[in-house]
C-alpha cells in the first residue's frame, strides 16, 4: 500500500500571507518598526487580497496583544518568552479565530507549517486547549501596561479606561471640504454629520474613492481633530504660509483653500507625490519642497507657520496600533527633543506679528504642553494667543491654558476624535 506523498508547507493555502504576517509583527515587536513601513517589505510580492490579510492579522494581534497573551499563558505552565516564535504563532492564528473569524481548523492548519520540532507541538497544544474552552477576547480590549500606566499619571486614572473603549470602536471617516460654504450640502449627500463649516462626519464606511465629490475634488479625508490645526490661522488673504512636515497634505489644502499662499516642506519624497496628487484632485495650489528642517530655511520671513511636528503618534492609535507596543519614554524623549529644535528653528522664520500653530497627534504631555511651555520661557519674543470656544468644532473645547488639547473622551458618543495637542503662538510685532 503506498503512502500519501507529504504535504509540503509551500502548498498550504494561505500559508504565505501567514508568513508575512509573523515577519510583520517581528518587525514591530522585536525592531520597533512602524506597522505601515513594515508591511511594504513583508508583504512584498503578494497580490492585494494577501496583503489586506498580512495588514489584518497584524494590526488585530496589536490590538488584542495583552490579552491573547492572557490566554496563552493560561493554556500552559511552559514559559515562553515574549518574543518566542512559538507565541508570536499562536497569536496569529488565535487572533484569526477569535478576531477575523476564520475556522479552527484552518487558522491552525496555517499556523503550524511556520515552526518546527518541540514547538510545533506546543503550539498545537495550547491552541487546542484555548479553542475548546470556547474563549472570547475582552471588549474593550486591555491597553499595554506600560501605556495604560503613563496615561494614567499624565491624566489620571479615567483616561486609559476611556483610550480602551475608543480602542473597541471602529474610527469615524471625517472629511474636510474644499468650500465651507457647501457643508449643508455634502452632509445631506453624503447622509452625514457636520460639527463645524468645512467638516462630514461620514455614518458609515465606503469605498472612498466612489463616494459623490471625491474625484472631482470637493473634498478629502481628514480626522476632525487633525483639521483643527489650520482651522486656527483663519483666512489667509494671500498671506504666505510654510506648511512645515506637510505630507499627505491634509492642512496644506486647508491652508489653500483658505487663501493663503502655502510653500509644503516634507522630508519624504514619497510621501509627497501623494501630496501632489491631492492637490491635483482638488484643483488646490501650494508650492511643495522636500526638504529636511533641521537644514532647510525659507529666503524671507513669512506670515505664518503650521509645524505639524514629528511625534510618536499615540494619538492615532485607534488606527495605528503598533505605536502602543513599539513607542516608550526612550522614544518620546528623543522626539520631544527634535521637536524643540524644529519649533525654535521655525520660530526665527516668522515675521513680527505672525503666528505660529504648533500641532501633535501624541497623547503625551512631553510632546505637547511641556513642550510650548519650555518654548516660551525661553522665547519672551513669542505669546500664547489663546483659542476661542468658537474657533473649534462642536464638541472640541479649548483647555483653561488657551490651547487645544483632544484626548480618548473626546467626542466620544459620537465616534471619538484623533489625539491631538494645537497650540497658537504669536510673535510680539515690535
Amino acid at each position: 500500500m503506498s503512502r500519501r506523498p507529504a504535504i509540503r508547507p509551500e502548498d498550504v493555502p494561505g500559508l504565505p500571507a501567514r508568513r508575512a504576517a509573523l515577519k510583520l509583527l517581528d518587525a514591530v515587536l522585536r525592531r520597533g518598526d512602524p506597522l505601515e513601513l513594515a508591511l511594504h517589505g513583508a508583504a512584498q510580492g503578494l497580490p492585494p487580497a494577501d496583503r489586506a490579510l498580512v495588514h489584518a492579522i497584524a494590526a488585530e494581534t496589536l490590538r488584542h496583544l495583552p490579552d491573547l497573551d492572557a490566554l496563552i499563558d493560561g493554556a500552559t505552565r511552559q514559559i515562553l518568552p515574549p518574543d518566542a516564535k512559538a507565541r508570536m504563532v499562536l497569536r496569529i492564528a488565535l487572533v484569526q479565530t477569535l478576531v477575523l473569524d476564520t475556522p479552527a481548523h484552518a487558522a491552525i492548519a496555517t499556523a503550524l507549517p511556520l515552526v518546527d520540532g518541540g514547538p510545533r507541538k506546543l503550539v498545537h497544544g495550547v491552541f487546542g486547549t484555548v479553542t475548546r474552552g470556547d474563549p472570547a477576547l475582552p471588549s474593550p480590549p486591555t491597553l499595554p501596561a506600560q501605556v495604560a500606566e503613563r496615561w494614567s499619571a499624565q491624566w489620571g486614572e479615567a483616561m486609559p479606561q476611556a483610550a480602551a473603549h475608543a480602542y473597541a470602536i471602529r474610527p469615524p471617516v471625517d472629511i474636510s471640504l474644499r468650500d465651507p460654504a457647501e457643508t449643508a450640502k455634502w452632509t445631506a449627500e453624503l447622509d452625514g454629520a457636520s460639527f463645524a463649516p468645512g467638516h462630514v462626519r461620514l455614518s458609515e464606511s465606503a469605498a472612498i474613492p466612489a463616494l459623490p465629490g471625491f474625484a472631482d475634488g470637493a473634498w478629502w479625508v481628514q480626522d476632525i481633530a487633525a483639521s483643527c490645526a489650520a482651522r486656527l490661522l483663519g483666512p489667509g488673504e494671500g498671506g504666505h504660509v510654510l506648511d512645515l512636515c506637510a505630507a499627505p497634505g491634509g492642512k496644506t489644502m486647508q491652508l489653500a483653500a483658505a487663501g493663503w499662499r502655502v510653500t509644503a516642506i516634507d522630508q519624504s519624497s514619497k510621501r509627497l507625490e501623494r501630496l501632489t496628487e491631492n492637490l491635483a484632485r482638488t484643483g488646490l495650489t501650494a508650492e511643495v519642497t522636500t526638504a529636511d528642517l533641521r537644514t532647510w530655511e525659507p529666503d524671507a520671513p513669512v506670515d505664518a507657520i503650521l509645524l505639524d511636528a514629528p511625534c510618536t503618534a499615540t494619538g492615532i492609535y485607534r488606527r495605528h496600533p503598533d505605536v502602543l507596543h513599539r513607542i516608550g519614554p526612550r522614544q518620546i524623549a528623543e522626539l520631544a527633543e527634535l521637536q524643540s529644535a524644529l519649533l525654535a528653528r521655525a520660530a526665527n522664520w516668522l515675521k513680527p506679528g505672525g503666528r505660529i500653530i504648533y500641532a501633535t497627534c501624541s497623547l503625551e504631555r512631553a510632546e505637547g504642553e511641556e513642550q510650548v511651555e519650555r518654548f516660551l520661557a525661553a522665547h519672551p519674543d513669542f505669546a500664547l494667543l489663546p483659542i476661542e470656544a468658537g474657533e473649534t468644532p462642536e464638541g472640541i473645547a479649548p483647555a483653561t491654558q488657551g490651547w487645544l488639547r483632544t484626548l480618548p473622551d473626546t467626542l466620544a458618543a459620537q465616534g471619538g476624535a484623533d489625539g491631538f495637542f494645537i497650540a497658537r503662538l504669536a510673535k510680539r510685532a515690535n
